[in-house]
């Protein structure tokens, strides 16, 4: 979808706000003794705060005032049709199970997307203070040390690589092994990271997240941030990535296509 300079301006202004508005909703239990977490389930521990759903709330409240015309795609409350051709992608909590566990690598992920995929987004971490933000032209990190421009690492390879993912918490076997066979080529692979770990690619950190088992509203922040930091984003087929399932983040074209082949190569033995 083309956009005008105007448009442009407006959705970068609205995504801000969304996030501005979550931050306030995700800290009031973080770290708190009231915070309780039920399970979505079934199948493995899926938790679901209270947090998450005031979050997503106060976030659709903006939009209904701000953008009544776009559609919402959100985690919790699912999805609202619009006819703007435009779909805000809310996930309020990102991570929930490092939120009730008190680690800060949850973020609120904001996108604002199109029919092919994110045109802009945002990972924020409301403790920390953090926003990565890519798309629309921008691709620049804000925080308590101040505002920095966003760039992925363009020199790295398999064998140097550092590795991201929440693996074993999702994925089939199938799929933990193909990813156990990239982690055994990499020089360093760490877990739980949540989306801070699309974050920490954007920003030149890490080399790699692979994950699986997503959902669209987990990815369509992070391929917006990453993409515009010169990183790529898609599936495990190498196809977009955008609706989710498997997929893998990768700071430049030598390491993402490394670690691709071996992905392939090992689901098909």
């Amino acid at each position: 979808m083309e956009l005008d300079t105007t448009t442009q301006a407006e959705l970068i202004r609205v995504a801000h706000l969304l996030a501005d508005t979550a931050r306030p909703e995700t800290l009031r239990l973080f770290r708190s003794v009231d915070l309780v977490a039920d399970d979505k389930g079934p199948g493995a521990f899926d938790p679901v705060t209270a947090a998450d759903r005031a979050a997503e709330q106060a976030m659709r409240t903006v939009l209904a005032r701000e953008r009544p015309d776009d559609a919402i795609l959100g985690e919790e409350f699912g999805h609202a049709a619009g006819t703007s051709g435009l779909t805000w992608v809310l996930d309020p909590i990102d991570g929930t199970r490092g939120y009730m566990s008190g680690t800060p690598t949850w973020g609120v992920l904001v996108a604002v997307s199109d029919e092919n995929g994110p045109l802009f987004g945002l990972i924020d971490q409301p403790y920390i203070g953090e926003r990565f933000v890519g798309g629309l032209g921008q691709a620049e990190l804000a925080g308590p040390h101040g505002t920095q421009p966003l760039r992925t690492r363009q020199g790295s390879d398999l064998a140097g690589a550092t590795l991201l993912t929440t693996f074993p918490e999702l994925g089939t076997p199938d799929e933990m092994r193909a990813f156990q066979a990239v982690s055994a080529r990499a020089r360093l692979t760490r877990y739980g990271m949540d989306c801070y770990a699309y974050a920490l690619v954007a920003a030149g950190q890490v080399d790699l997240v692979i994950e699986a088992g997503l959902n669209p509203y987990d990815i369509h922040a992070p391929i917006a941030v990453i993409q515009a930091a010169g990183g790529i984003v898609t599936s495990w087929t190498g196809g977009p990535a955008h609706d989710g399932g498997r997929v893998i983040a990768a700071a430049n074209p030598t390491v993402h296509a490394a670690a691709l082949a071996v992905l392939q190569d090992t689901l098909h033995e």
